[in-house]
């Protein structure tokens, strides 16, 4: 491929390399640095927040697209029913849930945010964005429109419709 002046020799020994997937897999791994930077983010912030990651993970999934229940929500977090029940029942007496009857089945109880749980998300997500751009800004012009893009591409291909993450066929 022609040499692009505006791409940095790293970037563009990487577009040369993008067809073979274990070098690309091997360039992921180096993003290590960022997610760890990004994880140690998160956890000062809960700190101060007084928020756990468990919590932080159910607010996330009770702010996703589809209404839970705490056997959901407890399927999702790979969590007891009775551990999930004691999580919520601290994230209603923090104020960031709410539990109400379903409709369909008076037994069930749906989880749905609070006007301050959603605010501790979008503290969250402020955050995190602010903490990537920091990283991204000083980049040259044509290396963040790349960003951009991977950022859009993965947006396109790794979400589903209803809001979740695309999964292989094997977890973990």
């Amino acid at each position: 491929m022609m040499d692009d002046p505006l791409l940095s020799p790293v970037v563009q020994a990487a577009r040369d390399e993008l067809q073979n997937p274990r070098i690309l897999s091997d360039r992921i791994a180096v993003g290590r640095a960022l997610w760890r930077e990004l994880v140690i983010g998160i956890a000062a912030q809960l700190g101060s927040l007084d928020v756990g990651f468990t919590q932080l993970a159910a607010l996330y999934a009770i702010g996703g697209p589809t209404t839970l229940t705490v056997g959901d929500l407890a399927e999702m977090l790979e969590r007891s029913p009775s551990a999930t029940s004691r999580l919520v029942s601290g994230l209603v007496e923090g104020g960031y849930l709410e539990r109400s009857e379903e409709v369909a089945d008076r037994r069930q109880r749906v989880l749905t945010l609070t006007a301050e749980g959603a605010a501790l998300l979008a503290a969250v997500d402020r955050d995190r964005a602010d903490q990537f751009l920091a990283v991204v800004r000083p980049m040259p012009m044509a290396e963040r429109a790349l960003v951009a893009m991977g950022v859009a591409a993965l947006a396109n291909h790794a979400v589903t419709q209803r809001g979740g993450l695309r999964r292989g066929q094997t977890r973990r």
